[in-house]
Formats: C-alpha cells, structure tokens, sequence
C-alpha cells in the first residue's frame, strides 16, 4: 500500500489579553499591569490522503474540557475533520489569562469569551497553509534545567497539610528552609523531544518540542508572558535560521512534580527579571539545532489518531470534613487577604473542599495517541508526574514517542497512587486535584493500548 503525499501547514494566532484581565497560576487572583511579550495559539495541521491532524499550542495556564469540547465541536463542523484529530494544548504558563477558576485565581469572563474564537482562526489559518512537506522526529537529553520540587526532608522538619491537618512525608517548593532538605523525591523526565517539519524545498515550517519543566516564572505577578515557552519558539527560530514564516512550538510534558528552582544551588542561573529563561531557552533552542544532523525525514508519514474518553472518580470530603471547612469559612474574610501565610492555605483549602463537594462526583479525562510516521505523541489532559510520562516512553513500542500534558482538557494533579499517599502539595485534596487515589494507573495503562493501536498498524511507505 503507497502511501499519500504529505502537506504540512503552521499558523499562530495572537491571543494577548488586555491590561487588567486576570492571571491564573497563583493561590490568589493577579491582574495584568505590564505585557513582557506577546501570547498565541499555535497550531500545526498535518494531512495524508482523507486524514488531517491539528495540534494547538496555547499560551495559557488552563484550559478544562468544557472550555474545549465546544471549540472541537464547531471545528469538526465546519472542517469535517474527526474530532478525535484536534489535540489542544496548554503551555501551562503562569502568567497568561485566565479561562479557568484555580483556587483564589478566578476566570476572567470577558477573556472566556474572547479567546475561543482565536484558536480556531489559528486552526483555519494552518490547515489554509497547507503545501507538500516532510517530518522527522528528534530528541535529545538536556537534563541540568528539570528538577524534582518534591523533597524528602530532615528527621523533625513538619511539611503541614492544610487538608488533612497532618504532617506529609514530602515537602513541595521548600522555600526558606532549603537548609532542611534531604533528597528529591523522584526522577525527571529530561528528555527534549521534537518534531521538525519542512516543506519540500527544504524550508522551515514548524518545530513542535516537548520539555518536562513546568515553567519558569523569574519575574513578579501582574506580567503578561508566554515564559520559557514562547521565549524558546523565538530562539529556536533564529538558531534554525527560519525564515518568518515559522511557527516555532513547545508543549510542556508530564512535569507535575517538576521545576527550575534550584533549592541546593541557588546561585548557577542569572536572578535578573527573565534571565532564566532566555537562558534556559536560548540552551533548548541551540540543543535542538545541534541534533538535526540525525534526522530521518519522512516525505510520506502515515497519520493515525486514537481518542478515548476516562470517566474517573472524584474524591470528595467526608461529611465530617465539610462541616469543618465550612465552620472556617464561616468565620473568615477573603476579601482582605493580605498575603498568602499557613493560616490563609488552611482557609483556601476549607473553600475548595465546599466546592468540590458541590461539584460533579466524576471527571472527564480525554487521552489521546497521535501517530505520525515512524511517531507517536500522546495526550493527557491534567498534569501528570514524570513517572507517569518515563513509564509511557519505556513501554512504547516506537523509538520516538513523547507525552503532552494539559491537553484537551484539565483536571487537574493526577500523581501515582504511592506519590498521594506521601503528600505534598500536588496531592492537597481541592478542584485542581481531585481524582481518587489508583486514576493515575487506570490512566496512564489505557494510553498505552491507544499507543498500541496507533503504532501496530504498518504501512509499506515509498520515500
């Protein structure tokens, strides 16, 4: 069987919100006072034969299914492309807009309404862009930028949890008292993944990477940034020497116990506003470009996508539980937080317990696998540990396969089972972490079926 001729297309969508709008990423609500640099939709629309794929990099924190299930609908609509092609992605910057409530952190309405209609005109503009093209995968190891955030502490440190009311075993983010520290609690994923696409005549269309750090956040709230992942889209530009055209792309991995911040060594990165990240930045790009020289290009990749929908469990408090967040909420004033100390975590945690009790006692969890070529990206909708995505990269069948994260959909923290019962902050029961304990497996084992299925299908391709 031949296969078709592959095109290839690349488009983004500038989504910057106003001066004023909300910022999620935070305990509290922040406004924008300053815009650094621009924010997007980015999106890359592959097509074999009847089969078209479009990938959407958003620069945002947040996006949750019913945010998206509208937007894919009218897509399918009005492009006839199967639903199941769309993957939509958050970069998971922490200093976009906000589309989404994250504990203190409120949606911004006027933004929620706005910025479905710039996805999809970056959707259109791709697929519109549309010429003969090729791809290959890459990937390459750049370790010294992940770090675990999840540390093992001293014998009589107390990492307080203001859910349970008990001491965890991990301490997340040990702020000022990184001289209690142990050990990190796991291994990162530090793979830099890619997948480079070029027209015909050899000419840069997109770059789609993949990198398990969180974010990098070196510069103070109220700024609007697309962080380290729209910093490297511009590096990566200049060090492909890409003409205008390019649509330069990174997706954040499974990176929910993972950062940039240093606890032992607080001195080897610049502390200047931003220094951090056009370094961090700046480095990926250069890594990327140095790897090239051992790309395999496919000029006829087979596309092949398998979607599936998780109804998974919520853990809801017991009554007992709710009748003291409730007795704490009745006795405090949110509206003259002043700053965000142990006793205000106990009280925003007493509220998020009220309200996930009063919401839906399931989840939905789309998960999805891409093939394209010799290939595979997954999708997980929340954000999920390196492990999960270490485990997913062994047990693929494909030598090039990669994870992405918060993508069609977010629901929030999804750690392993033996990571919830440590503790910890990711594991602090509240809307943005609230599957019951066993959904990671349940997860991360049905992604490799959809996996399976999308690589065991072979195809005799002509080059």
């Amino acid at each position: 069987m031949k296969a078709e001729q592959f095109f290839a297309g690349a488009a983004r969508i500038d989504i910057t919100p106003p001066l004023g709008t909300r910022i999620n990423g935070d305990f509290i609500t922040h406004f924008a006072h300053t815009i650094h640099d621009r924010l997007y939709a980015k999106a890359l629309a592959l097509k074999s034969g009847t089969e078209t794929i479009v990938m959407v990099v958003v620069d945002i924190c947040y996006m949750q299914d019913d945010f998206l299930r509208p937007i894919r609908k009218e897509l399918a609509k009005k492009t006839g492309i199967p639903h199941k092609n769309f993957l939509f992605c958050c970069t998971h910057s922490h200093s976009a807009g906000a589309v989404t409530d994250l504990l203190l952190g409120a949606a911004d309405l006027p933004y929620t309404r706005k910025l479905p209609g710039l996805i999809k005109r970056s959707v259109f503009a791709a697929i519109e862009a549309l010429v003969p093209a090729k791809i290959a995968f890459g990937k390459v190891e750049v370790p010294e930028h992940i770090l675990c955030r999840r540390y093992f502490m001293k014998e009589g440190y107390q990492a307080h949890n203001p859910v349970t009311g008990n001491v965890d075993q991990v301490k997340t983010n040990p702020f000022g008292v990184e001289e209690q520290i142990l050990a990190p609690v796991a291994k990162m994923d530090t793979e830099l993944c890619y997948l480079a696409v070029k027209d015909v005549d050899d000419q840069w269309i997109s770059l789609l990477a993949n990198y398990s750090l969180h974010y990098v956040g070196d510069f103070g709230s109220g700024i609007i940034s697309a962080d380290y992942f729209g910093e490297f889209s511009e590096q990566v530009k200049n060090a492909l020497g890409a003409g205008d055209e390019f649509v330069g792309m990174m997706s954040n991995g499974t990176s929910g116990e993972a950062n940039i911040w240093d606890f032992l060594d607080q001195n080897r990165y610049p502390k200047e506003d931003f220094g951090k990240t056009r370094l961090i930045a700046k480095d990926l790009a250069n890594k990327v470009a140095e790897s090239l020289g051992d790309l395999k290009w496919d000029r006829r990749p087979m596309l092949l996508t398998a979607y599936a929908e998780l109804f998974l469990p919520v853990n809801k408090p017991s009554i007992q539980e709710l009748d003291a967040a409730k007795k704490i909420l009745s006795a405090y004033d949110f509206e003259n937080i002043k700053v965000v100390d142990p006793d205000t975590m106990k009280k925003i945690y007493a509220r998020e317990q009220v309200l996930l009790n009063d919401g839906p006692d399931e989840e939905i969890l789309p998960i999805q696998a891409i093939r394209i070529g010799e290939g595979v990206i997954g999708a997980l909708a929340g954000e999920f540990f390196a492990e999960t995505g270490l485990w997913l990269k062994e047990n693929s069948p494909v030598e090039h396969y990669f994870s992405i994260g918060l993508a069609n959909g977010a629901v929030g923290y999804v750690p392993p089972a033996h990571e919830i019962e440590r503790g910890g902050y990711e594991t602090w029961r509240c809307r943005s972490s609230k599957l019951k304990k066993g959904s990671e497996a349940i997860v991360k084992e049905r992604l490799l079926q959809l996996i399976n299925e999308v690589s065991n299908q072979r195809l005799n391709i002509e080059k």
